[in-house]
């Protein structure tokens, strides 16, 4: 569950390390792991005993996130340290690895906020609307559509601030219920997460485990996104059939133009020169991350030259733009690391992966289905960011020898996003739109209500997800990652 005093942030837009470009002996050596020592099994259990509390503490929506995660931390050094399990120095190890996430995070953070405060957000959403002349068909497609848009390109986050303050007040404007569009949004939104590398936080951390270069990413992720979207149009505008009005006249369309006409797209915009310019500076940084493999840089080093370039060109208050990071996130990613780290040295992770592959035998016509389905269930209850760090390294464990990596990572990759379609909890863009609908118009969305409509999604899509890795696997459509058999 995500609380909305710590989202997963604008921050959440980049890459956390060098993808497809790594020399072969670094990279040798940056995979190469001491293998760890099995600790006794009682160990095992207290420490995935205190991992799970933790996530309950993630999970619990009066409990912070953050705290939960740097609590559960502590408790994990101070225990591993009394009983021997590594000195204290390794848990800079722990963090190491995926340092130069924070990187991308403070990047992102500052760019987007920057080219926010430019209007250029708002002039884009307010013409989509004029464009659509406000019928509801029309309209709901095309929020959809660019609902999807706009969270591969900015993250879940960013986009649905923008979306669920658009959604609201053309709801207001033209006199639709908002829970149709909004819910809609939100969950379409899930689909957009998984286009491309840089659209959501698992994606950057499992692309990361796995070495996916961004352009592979979007060959493979990008067909099942659009084919999720597709999904969940069709089945939303089926559960919303009756609460809104899809067949209008010829002279009620007329009005809703003629009421269109009057938005402008300008009101938020204080100097055109600078939307102009946050609005270049935006798309090279989202050109830089598609080609950051051949630049031979790291995509954090995208995000801190996009960052920076914003506040030269386009920012006025850079200590406001600096502070709006949310370094909340930063400290919950190094409370997660080292809770993963330690769980990691009792062998307890090795263990789950061991158990995993006697089950399946092998195969991957059961691993994948147990995989995909383990990963949705428990990130629609806990959160899928979590839920992706733990099972990186067991799947890291799994694959190799007879079993092929590869669609082990995609599945994990797609089934951790759209697993948050489950409940009211699972993804930051549900928890956001039913936050807005309680507060702007006072709808409130109970679980039974939201289990029928985004459960009914997320079955639908996890289930195409395995038959899609599966069918691709079968045919050795799956490109060869670099991660393969290490």
């Amino acid at each position: 569950m995500m609380d909305l005093n710590v989202p997963i942030d604008v921050a959440a837009v980049g890459v956390a390390r060098h993808i497809g470009i790594f020399d072969g002996l670094a990279l040798a050596a940056s995979l190469t792991e001491t293998a760890v020592e099995p600790a006794p099994k009682w160990v095992m259990l207290l420490f995935a005993a205190v991992m799970m509390v933790t996530y309950v503490g993630v999970a619990i929506e009066r409990f912070h996130k953050t705290v939960a995660a740097l609590c559960g931390a502590a408790v994990l050094i101070v225990l591993s340290i009394a009983l021997g399990l590594f000195e204290y120095p390794k848990v800079y190890e722990f963090i190491k690895e995926d340092l130069n996430i924070f990187g991308v995070i403070i990047g992102t953070g500052i760019l987007v906020d920057v080219v926010g405060r430019s209007g250029l957000f708002h002039f884009i959403g307010m013409w989509i609307v004029r464009l659509t002349g406000g019928g509801a068909s029309t309209l709901y497609f095309t929020l959809c559509a660019v609902t999807f848009l706009f969270v591969a390109v900015l993250t879940i986050v960013p986009a649905m601030l923008i979306l669920s303050s658009l959604v609201l007040v053309i709801c207001r404007s033209l006199d639709y219920k908002p829970t149709p569009l909004l819910l809609s949004v939100a969950i379409c939104a899930n689909s957009g997460a998984i286009a491309t590398f840089a659209s959501g936080l698992p994606n950057i951390m499992i692309g990361t485990a796995a070495m996916i270069p961004y352009m592979q990413f979007i060959r493979v992720s990008l067909p099942y996104a659009v084919v999720s979207l597709i999904v969940a149009v069709a089945m939303m505008r089926f559960f919303f059939r009756n609460d809104l009005p899809w067949h209008q006249t010829p002279q009620q369309r007329e009005d809703l133009k003629a009421r269109i006409e009057t938005f402008d797209p300008w009101a938020l915009v204080e100097d055109r020169r600078v939307l102009f310019r946050s609005a270049i500076i935006l798309l090279v940084t989202v050109i830089g991350f598609a080609l950051a493999g051949q630049l031979g840089v790291g995509m954090d080093f995208i995000a801190m030259v996009g960052a920076t370039a914003a506040l030269l060109f386009a920012g006025k208050g850079v200590e406001d733009a600096i502070g709006k990071v949310n370094w909340t996130v930063i400290l919950f990613f190094m409370g997660l690391f080292v809770i993963i780290g330690c769980v990691k040295q009792t062998g307890a992770l090795a263990w789950v992966a061991e158990q995993v592959v006697a089950v399946s035998g092998n195969r991957l016509a059961l691993l994948v289905p147990l995989l995909g389905v383990f990963s949705a269930v428990a990130s629609s209850i806990v959160d899928n960011i979590p839920v992706a760090a733990t099972l990186i390294p067991i799947v890291r464990d799994i694959s190799g020898g007879s079993v092929p990596a590869e669609p082990l990572w995609w599945t994990l990759v797609i089934c951790c996003n759209l697993g948050g379609n489950g409940t009211p909890i699972g993804s930051i863009s549900c928890v956001i739109a039913i936050y807005a609908l309680k507060r702007e118009v006072g709808v409130h969305v109970g679980w039974g209500q939201f289990l029928k409509l985004g459960g009914s999604v997320m079955l639908i899509q996890v289930a195409g997800a395995i038959v899609y890795i599966l069918l691709l696997e079968s045919q050795n459509l799956l490109p060869e990652l670099a991660s393969h058999g290490v």
